[in-house]
């Protein structure tokens, strides 16, 4: 063939065909292709990176490109924080377990080579063969001065090896300080791998350096950045509305439309509106940015916007999707200011039931910005006269969604779908130098639940027009939990004496009747827990399997497009979907089908960095509340029971620590694995998940977020009182540190 003339997807399907009949060189594949130019050599690499990356070829060590074996597998390696078991998730999305002696010298988030050696549980097991791609190129963590030389020590756990620093490496660095390295070395047989120092974070005890950390450890864009294409761009979309770019578009302009969101929220994107029709049915209209009209496809925008896959939320701060000159302008439906809007209009009538639905390229202008908050004071018998004059002319519109709420969720809840899980969601209070003064659960009131049900029915709607046509979509999906993890909730609730039958054939619904069953059950927030833990993750497919949690035969992610790259796409679907008139052109079949795995199975991993990131702060922000409390007694519930020690929480601020078994004195005790207990050989104390103690805080780690309790018993202090002595365990935690200085 005379060059390369064909598209990139075709190109790729040749040189899989190549390699398949004879592993080659890459020189032979440019010889293959009769490609010579310097343009013709360049796709050739492309297309070849690609496939590497997506584990459909790998070099040998021969250095020729070859398809894998039926026993070889290509993914990226994540180790648990334990850092005794390692998993690689496979471009398919199988996994396969790699106990930690069989990692060779991987790192967490290489993109490695694997050989299938045998089964580990439901999964194959493997072996690092190849290291095809280093996944980590900056570490964080606290920096050891070991004389003229230093170590860095990971803050994440999941990178099992300390790193060499150099001398002429560590810079202004100070021992004890967080650090960030660049791997200059990367581990080897001989040698331990090494950095260079180039930033340093702050003082391990300011809680300044916690966002920083957390940015550079799960390596997010700093807050307020965006290349300067990017920003260029976004400067040339107009800040209002014009003429021209209502035409077509359906007008609810005149209709009364509200957004209700957070008091902090600064992007709005979406608005409800609701009516009673003469046949008594509700007619309720959904009505979502149309992120899609300003950020196009394979603009800077979307580049970028695809890239981040999702914004993230860090307590008070928002690492954005988009710019704000979309996220917080152009795009956020603001109140008395025409916006751009894909507008879902829905009849439901008494009983739940969608009878009929439309969508439209809409126009808005919202009537008032609502909060939560106001809302549910609007709605309960105790409205101040303050609230009642700002939004009380919107009370019957917002008594009417609460009634199609109520009716909506009924009907979900019969159905099985799963309604009750709290979101275990903390409001931080802060002192005036920045420290964790308080930390208060997050309750769901009314208009929260209400906008919830109102997006889950409009998630199903849409995703019921491609899923009923067969046609290429983006589908959220949410696989049925695997058997033998729900064995062990069930264990788990045997244990606290909730007896529960789970039937063979498990559905949500038997879920929906533990969280009914437990909602006042003092470790209710764990048992939930336990239950989402139960449960896989929910992820973006292209292929629709329907969702476990919901209940639901089709999901989607619709209504959050200056969030969510992935509602972004379902926009562009859309915008087809109505300008074909209910179905797509072939050519938009063939190239969504061809794009839209790898787009489902990049937003995933994503979205799963993103709340990890988020999590992460949320976790050292308790343990910053708690180190503020060491030698404090609260009144904890064992959460769970191992061979070394308790894992106890202190419900009512979410914090989980541990009770080292060696602190259980007065006795040896024994780990019986059959009903997961720990009892003391003399005397047959025991330990169980949910029993109630009392235990002092004694030692705090923030970066690793990790609380140490010990045991605390109220006769031994009054003992202590009469004698004015410590309590016996605090005088023995205190040794051990003494000791250990």
């Amino acid at each position: 063939m005379g060059g390369i003339k064909m598209e990139d997807v075709t190109l790729k399907k040749e040189i899989l065909g190549k390699v398949d009949k004879k592993p080659m060189l890459q020189k032979e594949i440019y010889e293959e292709f009769n490609s010579y130019t310097k343009q013709q050599k360049t796709m050739i690499q492309k297309a070849l990176k690609s496939l590497q990356e997506q584990g459909k070829i790998f070099k040998d060590s021969n250095n020729r490109f070859r398809n894998l074996d039926e026993n070889m597998a290509i993914g990226t390696i994540e180790f648990t924080k334990s850092g005794n078991m390692a998993f690689v998730e496979c471009q398919d999305g199988s996994e396969v377990a790699i106990k930690v002696e069989n990692s060779g010298i991987s790192l967490h988030k290489d993109l490695v080579l694997v050989e299938i050696i045998g089964k580990w549980r439901d999964l194959k097991e493997g072996k690092v063969v190849k290291i095809l791609k280093r996944g980590l190129k900056y570490v964080v963590g606290e920096f050891v001065r070991k004389g003229i030389f230093g170590f860095l020590i990971p803050i994440d756990g999941k990178i099992n090896t300390d790193f060499y620093v150099a001398p002429e490496n560590i810079g202004q660095a100070k021992n004890g300080q967080i650090v960030k390295g660049k791997i200059t070395r990367y581990q080897s047989p001989t040698k331990n791998p090494e950095v260079e120092i180039v930033e340093i974070i702050g003082n391990k005890d300011d809680p300044s350096i916690d966002l920083p950390i957390v940015i550079f450890k799960h390596d997010l864009p700093e807050p307020n950045y965006f290349p300067e294409k990017v920003i260029k761009e976004s400067e040339e979309l107009p800040e209002k509305v014009s003429k021209e770019e209502l035409k077509g578009r359906k007008d609810f302009r005149r209709e009364t439309i509200f957004t209700i969101d957070g008091d902090t929220a600064k992007d709005f994107d979406d608005a409800v509106g609701i009516k009673k029709l003469k046949n008594g049915n509700y007619l309720l209209g959904v009505h979502i940015a149309d992120v899609s009209n300003y950020v196009k496809n394979n603009s800077f925008l979307d580049k970028e916007a695809y890239k981040r896959g999702t914004s993230v939320y860090l307590l008070d701060i928002v690492i954005p999707m988009l710019p704000f000159k979309l996220s917080n302008g152009i795009c956020s439906l603001v109140e008395g200011e025409d916006r751009l809007t894909m507008s879902l209009i829905m009849e439901i009538d008494p009983y739940g039931n969608l009878v009929d639905s439309r969508i439209y390229n809409g126009v808005i202008r919202s009537a008032k910005r609502l909060t939560y908050n106001k809302v549910n004071e609007l709605l309960s018998n105790n409205c101040s006269e303050e609230v009642e004059k700002e939004i009380g002319f919107l009370k019957p519109d917002l008594e009417m969604m609460k009634e199609l709420m109520d009716i909506l969720a009924q009907k979900r809840k019969e159905r099985g779908s799963i309604l009750d899980i709290e979101s275990n969601e903390v409001y931080f209070e802060f002192d005036e130098k920045g420290y964790v003064k308080d930390i208060l659960p997050v309750e769901r009131g009314i208009s929260e639940k209400m906008i919830e049900e109102f997006m889950v029915l409009a998630n199903e709607t849409v995703a019921s027009y491609f899923d009923v046509q067969g046609l290429p979509f983006i589908y959220r999906i949410h696989e049925y939990p695997d058997p033998d993890v729900l064995m062990q909730l069930r264990n788990y609730l045997d244990l606290l004496g909730i007896q529960v039958k789970f039937p063979q054939n498990i559905h949500a619904k038997v879920l929906q009747e533990i969280l009914e069953k437990t909602k006042d059950h003092p470790l209710s927030k764990n048992i939930q827990m336990m239950l989402v833990r139960s449960m896989k993750r929910a992820v973006y497919s292209e292929e629709n399997i329907g969702h476990f949690g919901l209940a639901s035969t089709s999901y989607t992610h619709f209504t959050s497009p200056i969030r969510r790259y992935p509602d972004l796409i379902v926009h562009r679907l859309l915008k087809e979907f109505i300008k074909h008139q209910g179905t797509l052109p072939k050519k938009e079949i063939k190239k969504y089908g061809e794009l839209l795995p790898q787009i489902a199975k990049y937003c995933s991993e994503r979205e799963r960095g993103a709340d990890q990131a988020e999590w992460d702060l949320i976790d050292m922000k308790k343990v910053e509340y708690i180190s503020r409390h060491k030698g404090e007694v609260f009144e904890v519930y064992i959460t769970g029971v191992t061979r070394f020690g308790l894992f106890v929480e202190i419900p009512k601020k979410m914090v989980n620590g541990l009770i080292h078994i060696s602190e259980l004195i007065g006795d040896y005790y024994i780990y019986n694995d059959k009903d997961n207990t720990l009892v003391g050989e003399r005397t047959g104390k025991t330990y169980r998940i949910g029993d109630k103690m009392k235990a002092m805080v004694v030692k705090t780690d923030k970066i690793r977020t990790e609380v140490d309790f010990i045991p605390y018993n109220d006769k031994e202090e009054q003992k202590s009182k009469k004698t004015n002595k410590k309590h016996p365990n605090a005088k023995i935690k205190t040794k051990k540190k003494s000791k250990n200085k």
